[in-house]
Formats: structure tokens, C-alpha cells, sequence
């Protein structure tokens, strides 16, 4: 291991600004960081884990939880850059793939082996599906009823927000009030069901991390005494679940929560904006540091960001005041539009103007707006002038459908209790179904029980080929092989998942996609990517854990910097996102905030969401009213939004079309 004296090397003052440095160098105990959007938050949890180094604190001694694979390997990739010392000496990620590390370690005191399998979303609708037909055959049929999707929803919503489901019923979903103690009957079944299978969902990953930690004393000590010192990452979008973890691992109360109140835009589902606001309470003693230090936008936009916030009612966030690092600019600009056609066509032609006259390429724009459907029309006309764009969002690449059946290969193969993924690729056969499927494996796992042999080992027996359907039989046993070949790559040692998915792709899979899609190279070239993706990781659960919490991440970021377009996006998908030019469109009462969160009482989250959205732009902020409203029907005039209408108008300028005074 290298030795860490080299971070004494550091000048952290001469590194850092005042605000950073005073953070960055406090003394062991609670502090919470009010980092300020643009203001240096991944450099100042970088350079505070280089001077924990420095003080004699160990590697493995810190733990650093972030919200995103990403945001974990950006943020110990520059540890490692600054200190020498090689990521994998901390334990740092996602609060999920810690999660999941820890409950390898301990989950048997809460009935779950170390070799479980985590279940994606879809996979985990699944089995709650199956559940509900096996429970009840005619719920799903009945129409007044919430399909599997729903009842998903309202039980994950229940988990993070440590409620009980009855209760998240009578508070957000009151209209299924007749269906509660059935709902509430699926919820303890379904987790029967996968403690069974030896599976466990996301929300597993938190709930059995809590459980272990309040029931498992050995485990707990083992936290508090292994993790002397905790790093948080977005403190503000932590939920009731996380915080709880935070808290119970952190007794010695030697947390660093960094965040920022103002961007709390995530509530909906289930981040909790008391826990950053009563962190102090939760952990006495606490220090509170502010950096306002911008440098990311201008000072004409960060004096409108700022404006926004001091609207807020008072008690709601703590004060900051965003302080501009760079030189002045131009102010923002108001633009109000006859409709929502012309609110497009000026953001094309602004474009066009930027890019030609400005010398900006299209991937230096971006246009923001509250939901989806208020886009509509700027597609149209950009698609009329070819300006290139790219909405946010769509199938992530982890998503796609044959890589998620090659996944649940290797899955059942590491691990044949999963009937799940044994389902999802079984399914492919001609006239396999579901329930034929879990027959199928029902049968193999008695015979398995009864000859003493794995499942496996006798899924190509006479007995089983006999109840796989007739157009199905001839692929069998080239299914069976390859499966069995994966068994046998994950069990050797060294342990190698690239060689085992390699077996997977060129195995039965490979001639099945040849056969069922036209574009099968194009599947093909994804799946074989897949064998440099596992050769990054030492142990097929490690490997398969990563795959499937890929698919958690709240953003789609595979849209690569080098692409030239325009991009096109929801503001909660623009989180953490910088662009030099930036149109934030539907700014009327109604679109945002949208109606919907001003009947249900969360203006304050609307408020924090406009924050976000200004505070993305670098150089020139672009804000556009549609006068003209046809959303539901007949033309009705519009306000201008209240987030608007309650900053000083010398803190913009406005413009109406006609003018063309920009």
C-alpha cells in the first residue's frame, strides 16, 4: 500500500479558497457543508479526504457515500490523482453498493446469504406481480385497481421513507384506500418471496444495511469502529432510510454531510428535506460551513439566483449568498412569447444566432423546462431548421432488453434459486410462459434435491426436455451447455466474470439474437462490450451487483460531451450540469411551478427547482413566458410565474418579441 506522507506535501491554502479551506481542514466532529451550486463541492470532499490522510487517518478507515456511480469514480479517481492512493484502499460508491458490501458481510444475522442476487426494477415488478396473481388472481383484472407497476411504487415509497404502507396510502394514494390490506398483504409477501429466493431489490440494499445495524450488534460495533470518519455527498437527497444509516454507523458523530438545502428538488420520491436542516440536532456539536464562492456563472446571473432564494418563507433553508468569482456579462433575459410556438421558434433562432454568430457549438446550449410535454413544439421547429438535438432521456444502455437476458444468464447461473432471471431468459423460447418456466425450475430443484446434484446438473434430463414446450426443445440443450459453462468459469479460481459473460455471449444467447432481430450485430456489439465491462471486477458479485445498480441512477449521463446537439431536458435531469447558454422555457403560473405541487402545497420545492435550473447557466440566461396557454383545451392567458414576478425586474431584462432586442 502506498504510503499517504506525500499529502503533506499539500498546500491546502494556497489550493483552496478561504471557504474551502476552512472546510476542508476542520477538526474531527459533525460538520455540515453548505455547498453553493458552482462553488467547488467535489474539490472541497477531495481535498478533505487528502487532509484526513495527512492527519494520520486510514484509507480504509473512511467511508464516502455518494448518489451515483459516477459521482463515486470522479470523486476517488481525484483522490487517488491528488494523494497516490488507489481508490480501492477506501471504501467509497453509492450508497447501494455499499450497501450491498455490508449486508455480504452480515446479512445472515437478518436471513440473507452472502451469495444473493440483486433483482433490477423490472425484475423486481416481476416477482411482486406474481405475487399478486398467486395471492389474487382477479386483482390486476379489476379496472378501479392499481396495476403491479403502482403497487410497486407505493411500497418502494413506503420503504425509503421508513412509513408505514397503510399510511403512505391514506396520505398519497387515498383513492386505493379500499385495496389497503390487500396492498399492505403483497408488500410482506413479496419479501417473503425474495428472502426465499435469496434475492434482494434496491431498496433491500438500505432496508437489511438499517436492519443489520439496529439488530446486529457485532455489526454495528464492527461500522462505528471500522468508519472513524463518514463523507456524504448530496447530503440534501438523502431519505429517511439513508439518514438512519448515516446516523446509527456515525454514533462517534465524526460526519461530514455536504450539501445543499437550496437544490432539495427530490422529495417526490422520498429525499427528505429535514434531514439536512436538522443535522445539527441530530449530531450536537455540529459546524456549519458556508461556500458561496461561484464560479461557474456570472455575477448579473448569480444576483437573480440569489434574489429567488430570498423569497423563500422565512424557517425554509439556510441563507447564502452566491458570490461571483467571475467578470460581469450580460443580464438575463425575460422573454415573453405569444404561445408556445413562438416561445420555439425564438429559442431556434437564439440558437442559431449562438452558434453562428457567437461561436458556440450546440453542445454549449441547453433548454430546460418543468415536464416533457412542454417541449413539444420546440422539437418540431428545431427538427424544421436541423438544429440537432438530444432529449435527456430514453433507454439507458444497461436497460436494453438483450442485455438485461444475457444478465439474468450469468445471474441464474451464479445463483440457481433465482427463479426470476430463470423466467426472463426461458421466456424467449417458443411457447414458454412464465408459468411453465417456474414448473420447469420447480421440478429441477426437486430432482436436484433427490439425485443430490445441482439444478443444473439435470436441467438436461429426459424428465425436464419432456415439459419444455415442443417448439422450444431443440435450443435446450444448447441453453443448458451454456449455462452449465458459466457455472463452471464462476466457480474456478481464479474467479474471471470477463471470461464467464465472453461463455454467455458466443453461448446459445448469440445464435438466438441472430434469429429473433433484425439489427442482431448492432445487439451483438452491445453484448460483447460487456465482456470488457467484466473484466474491471475481481468476483462475479461484485460484477453483477454493479450491472444492476447502473440502472439506478436517478440521470441518464450517457450522452457523450463529444455529441453536437442541443440539449433538451427536464430540470431535475439537468441536476449537476453546466452549460454556457441556457433557455428555461414554460415560465408561466400553472407550468412552473406546475399546477400540480401549488395545489398540493409544495411551491418551496418548485422554488428550489427554479434555483437549480438558473443557477446551470454559465454566461447567458435565457427565461421564456408563453402569454398563450392551449394545454387543456380552449386558449386561456397565462401569468408570468410567481418566481419571476417576485424578483426586483432590475435584476433582468424583459423583452417581448416583437422587440428583438436581445
Amino acid at each position: 500500500m502506498p504510503e499517504v506522507g506525500d499529502t503533506g506535501l499539500i498546500d491546502f491554502a494556497s489550493v483552496l479558497n478561504a471557504e474551502q479551506y476552512e472546510a476542508v481542514t476542520a477538526p474531527f466532529g459533525p460538520a455540515l457543508v453548505l455547498a453553493g451550486a458552482g462553488s467547488g463541492k467535489t474539490r472541497t470532499l477531495t481535498y478533505r479526504v487528502a487532509w484526513l490522510l495527512s492527519q494520520g487517518v486510514k484509507p480504509s478507515d473512511i467511508l464516502l457515500l455518494t448518489f451515483t456511480n459516477k459521482a463515486a469514480r470522479e470523486m476517488l479517481g481525484r483522490v487517488e490523482e491528488l494523494t497516490g492512493v488507489p481508490a480501492r484502499y477506501f471504501w467509497g460508491g453509492t450508497f447501494h453498493h455499499i450497501g450491498q458490501r455490508f449486508i455480504r458481510l452480515f446479512g445472515t444475522s437478518v436471513g440473507i446469504g452472502k451469495n444473493f442476487n440483486i433483482i433490477d426494477a423490472d425484475d423486481a415488478e416481476s416477482l411482486l406481480g406474481q405475487v399478486i396473481q398467486d395471492t389474487d388472481r382477479e386483482f390486476l383484472k379489476h379496472k378501479d385497481n392499481p396495476k403491479t407497476r403502482v403497487v410497486m411504487s407505493i411500497v418502494s415509497y413506503a420503504r425509503n421513507t421508513c412509513r408505514p404502507v397503510g399510511e403512505v396510502i391514506s396520505d398519497k394514494y387515498d383513492y386505493f384506500e379500499e385495496v389497503s390490506g390487500q396492498i399492505q398483504q403483497f408488500a410482506k409477501l413479496y419479501q417473503a418471496k425474495k428472502l426465499e429466493q435469496q434475492v434482494a431489490d434496491y431498496d433491500d440494499l438500505l432496508e437489511y444495511w438499517l436492519k443489520i445495524l439496529e439488530s446486529d450488534e457485532q455489526a454495528a460495533y464492527y461500522a462505528s469502529q471500522r468508519f472513524t470518519q463518514i463523507l456524504v455527498d448530496e447530503y440534501q437527497d438523502t431519505n429517511m432510510l439513508q439518514s438512519r444509516i448515516i446516523d446509527r454507523i456515525g454514533t462517534h458523530h465524526r460526519i461530514m454531510a455536504v450539501g445543499d438545502d437550496a437544490q432539495c428538488i427530490y422529495t417526490w420520491r422520498g429525499a427528505d428535506f429535514d434531514n439536512i436542516m436538522t443535522f445539527p440536532d441530530r449530531h450536537p456539536g455540529t459546524r456549519i460551513f458556508k461556500i458561496e464562492t461561484n464560479y461557474r456563472s456570472t455575477p448579473e446571473i448569480l444576483r437573480f439566483a440569489n434574489r429567488v432564494l430570498d423569497c423563500q418563507p422565512d424557517g425554509i433553508g439556510f441563507r447564502k449568498e452566491l458570490k461571483a468569482f467571475r467578470a460581469a456579462n450580460i443580464h438575463p433575459y425575460f422573454i415573453q412569447a405569444i404561445d408556445t410556438r413562438q416561445q420555439a421558434q425564438f429559442v431556434a433562432q437564439r440558437i442559431d444566432y449562438l452558434v453562428e454568430n457567437r461561436g458556440m457549438n450546440y453542445r454549449d446550449i441547453a433548454v430546460l423546462y418543468r415536464a416533457h410535454y412542454q417541449a413539444m413544439d420546440l422539437q418540431v421547429e428545431l427538427s424544421k431548421r436541423r438544429v440537432p438535438y438530444q432529449i435527456t432521456s430514453g433507454v439507458r444502455f444497461f436497460e436494453q432488453a438483450h442485455i438485461r437476458d444475457l444478465v439474468a444468464q450469468v445471474r441464474f447461473a451464479v445463483n440457481p434459486e433465482d427463479s426470476t432471471a430463470f423466467q426472463r431468459f426461458t421466456c424467449l423460447l417458443p411457447k414458454m410462459g412464465p408459468k411453465t418456466a417456474l414448473k420447469i425450475l420447480e421440478l429441477a430443484k426437486d430432482l436436484s434435491h433427490k439425485q443430490k446434484k445441482s439444478v443444473l446438473d439435470v436441467l438436461n434430463q429426459d424428465a425436464i426436455l419432456k415439459k419444455v414446450p415442443e417448439l422450444g426443445r431443440e435450443e435446450w440443450p444448447s441453453l443448458v451447455q451454456t449455462l452449465r459453462d458459466i457455472a463452471s468459469n464462476a466457480a474456478s479460481e481464479p474467479k474471471q466474470p470477463e471470461a464467464a459473460v465472453k461463455i454467455a455471449v458466443e453461448g446459445w444467447y448469440g445464435d438466438y439474437i441472430r434469429e429473433a432481430y433484425e439489427n442482431w450485430m448492432q445487439r451483438k456489439d452491445d453484448l460483447e462490450s460487456l465482456i470488457g465491462f467484466a473484466a474491471r471486477f475481481d468476483s462475479m458479485a461484485e460484477m453483477l451487483a454493479q450491472l444492476v445498480l447502473l440502472n439506478s441512477e436517478t440521470s441518464d449521463r450517457s450522452i457523450e460531451r463529444s455529441e453536437d446537439c442541443v440539449r433538451l431536458t427536464t430540470v431535475h435531469q439537468a441536476k449537476g450540469l453546466e452549460f454556457p447558454a441556457v433557455f428555461v422555457i414554460g415560465l408561466a403560473d400553472g407550468q412552473f411551478p406546475i399546477k400540480r405541487a401549488v395545489e398540493e402545497g409544495n411551491v418551496e420545492e418548485e422554488r428550489r427547482l427554479f434555483y437549480v435550473a438558473v443557477t446551470r447557466a454559465m454566461d447567458e440566461l435565457y427565461m421564456v413566458f408563453p402569454i398563450i396557454s392551449v394545454q387543456a383545451g380552449p386558449m386561456t392567458r397565462s401569468e408570468p410565474s410567481r418566481f419571476i414576478r417576485e424578483v426586483p425586474p432590475t435584476c433582468f431584462e424583459t423583452v417581448a418579441m416583437h422587440q428583438h432586442r436581445y
